[in-house]
């Protein structure tokens, strides 16, 4: 499944790799991009959005 995450507290290319390392807890083959322009991020995962948004919030980032 394809999601798109607003997370506004994304500041910088090191917050872009901790919630990338978070979502890799949830699911390890998942596929991340983010942008810290936008502050958007996509994920290609099999896990569900409650599991990756709660460990993107468990990171310490905001998810819209």
């Amino acid at each position: 499944m394809t999601l798109q995450l607003k997370v506004p507290n994304m500041a910088c290319s090191a917050c872009g790799k901790n919630i990338t390392k978070a979502v890799k807890t949830v699911d390890p083959a998942a596929t991340i991009q983010t942008d810290t322009k936008t502050k958007l991020v996509h994920i290609e995962t099999q896990a569900l959005k409650a599991a990756v948004t709660e460990a993107i919030t468990a990171a310490g980032y905001t998810v819209a």
